[in-house]
């Protein structure tokens, strides 16, 4: 008896985890204790969630079957219950459903899954372009279509973190990009393999040396979202976080201006920045 209640008490602490995991989620970051996934910052995200939840119920459904199948062949076909064991080796119908079903599950499955994977990987018109460029143990962000200036984004130390920043996920000099806007980005490695991850937003993709890949999203709300490099690139990985300010389209035109002329570099070396708090994280 003591068992069970030890075992009721447990799945009903899994219970709250569970079905708690939207409620602590935060927009933008991750928060202690959460099990779901970040609440989603872009259309891309929301459908992942949506994919992820249609999964879990399916899963549970065929975990359920084949639950009840185990039980019932306990049940039905045990020694006592059926001493004498049945001699067939063949059944038709059996062999045809175990192997149609399957396939079934698996071509539902897989229409949502193109659905979004070419949602994911079609980039549309965009109305910002920004290149990301990973480097040890820091990025490094510009505005191709924008004029020649860059900055370098390095994780904010501890001793230096503002009440309202997040320990190693701020950042000295954030990405700004404008709401309700398609942001394309194009992401280079100039060292090693990074990888840009932004969980809200539905982004991870590698960056790699010598190679641009690209990306997009739709922030459809203001704030900051973070990320982090999510390919093991050296003894720093751990601290070179990402982290992206969404401002409205006034405010992000003003900022525009003024990194224009903040940042600016010549065509020979990219102007270089120290780990201080920028205007924008103010």
């Amino acid at each position: 008896m003591l068992l069970f209640s030890r075992l009721i008490a447990l799945l009903s602490g899994l219970a709250v985890l569970v079905l708690g995991g939207a409620a602590l989620a935060a927009l933008g970051h991750p928060t202690p204790w959460q099990t779901g996934l970040q609440d989603a910052g872009s259309p891309v995200m929301e459908n992942i969630i949506w994919f992820h939840h249609l999964l879990l119920i399916i899963i549970a459904i065929i975990t359920g079957a084949v639950l009840a199948l185990l039980i019932s062949v306990m049940v039905r076909f045990n020694q006592r219950a059926h001493p004498t064991p049945s001699r067939t080796t063949h059944r038709t119908s059996l062999e045809v459903a175990w192997t149609v079903i399957p396939i079934a599950i698996l071509v539902f499955i897989a229409v949502p899954s193109f659905r979004l994977l070419f949602l994911e990987q079609n980039i549309p018109s965009a109305d910002v372009t920004v290149k990301a460029t990973g480097k040890q143990w820091y990025w490094t962000y510009g505005y191709p279509d924008e004029g020649k200036f860059e900055f370098d984004s390095l994780m904010i130390q501890d001793k230096d973190l503002k009440p309202d920043q997040p320990r190693l996920l701020s950042v000295d000099n954030e990405m700004v990009v404008p709401v309700e806007k398609i942001v394309r980005v194009q992401i280079t490695g100039s060292d090693v393999i990074h990888s840009f991850a932004v969980p809200s937003f539905g982004v991870k993709i590698d960056a790699v040396p010598g190679r641009l890949n690209e990306t997009w999203f739709k922030a459809t709300k203001e704030g900051i979202y973070y990320g982090q490099c999510s390919e093991l690139c050296g003894k720093n990985h751990a601290f070179m976080p990402i982290a992206v300010r969404v401002l409205n389209e006034q405010a992000f035109n003003a900022w525009l201006q003024d990194a224009k002329k903040k940042y600016a570099r010549s065509d020979s070396e990219p102007k270089r920045f120290a780990a201080t708090p920028a205007a924008t994280s103010q």
